[in-house]
């Protein structure tokens, strides 16, 4: 199970199935081979016993103090719409360079909104599907964690904020300080939750966070299908009109601008977007100097 010294592995491409050799021996239970579903740094299939198997490479500089072990620490929330924890199973690879994880948790049959790709059209989900996702967000922010949110495994910070927005708009000072932290999903876009019936996949990065990032995360995702973004502005709406709503919705913006893909169907939405978040936190600051002087 050794793989070459390039910089990034993207599982789709490797070989994987020494790995999950691996995992079947070590969970016990065999691996439905012709349900694999392969992205660029997981693994997925279902098992032989009718749940569902998820195996995660990360290089050992991705994994800090508090570990990897989201789905497995996850298991302890309540009132969140997300597969139950089973077992799970982590090593080291062989020649050091990354760990590898696998969780088995209950299978879901509802399919991902988006199972590959950039999402195209309004899937236009039903009133309970935003019920149930409302419901799991508004209960997710009101526990409590140790953990810290790790957004494409990177652990996010004051500074890490502060330096992505600066970085896209350079010329346009905001104040980015963050006033509330709460925990968050960290990864929850359009391939991570299911539809018609709604279901929060794929824990292994959450943790606490500035509040609203589950939020903007997802209205970010939809940028490229207005109707969809106008769904999940109206249905998150204490969340992103908030002040640090705002600032993860801006936080995002930036990831898309900073280094923009002019292919990208979210880039010109999200250059709009920005300009609005710009002015009124802009002009929130200004009231705050006025209030106080």
């Amino acid at each position: 199970m050794t793989f070459s010294s390039t910089p990034v592995v993207d599982l789709r491409r490797e070989p994987v199935d020494g790995v999950l050799d691996h995992v079947e021996k070590a969970l016990q239970t065999g691996l439905v081979r012709d349900t694999v579903v392969r992205k660029r740094r997981s693994v997925g299939a279902r098992t032989e016993h009718g749940t569902w198997v998820r195996i995660e490479r990360r290089p050992l500089g991705r994994i800090d103090g508090q570990g990897w072990n989201g789905a497995e620490s996850a298991a302890a929330l309540r009132g969140v719409a997300m597969p139950r924890w089973l077992a799970g199973v982590a090593w080291r690879e062989d020649g050091g360079e990354a760990a590898w994880r696998a969780d088995e948790t209950e299978l879901i049959a509802a399919a991902p909104v988006r199972s590959g790709g950039q999402l195209v059209a309004d899937p236009k989900l039903p009133g309970s599907w935003w019920a149930t996702l409302n419901a799991s967000l508004d209960a997710l922010a009101s526990q409590h964690t140790t953990r810290i949110a790790t957004p494409d495994t990177v652990t996010i910070t004051q500074a890490g904020v502060t330096e992505t927005i600066r970085r896209a708009f350079p010329d346009r000072p905001v104040d980015t300080t963050i006033s509330r932290w709460t925990p968050a999903h960290a990864d929850l876009n359009w391939a991570n939750v299911t539809g018609p019936e709604c279901w929060l996949l794929d824990w292994e990065d959450w943790g606490m966070a500035p509040h609203g990032l589950d939020s903007a995360t997802l209205w970010v995702s939809s940028l490229a299908i207005p109707s969809l973004a106008d769904c999940v502005r109206h249905e998150r709406r204490h969340d992103l009109d908030s002040r640090d709503g705002q600032l993860m919705g801006l936080f995002y913006c930036a990831k898309l601008l900073a280094y923009p893909d002019e292919a990208n169907p979210r880039l010109r939405p999200a250059r709009r977007e920005a300009d609005r978040l710009l002015a009124e936190l802009g002009a929130s600051a200004c009231q705050v100097e006025e209030g106080q002087g």
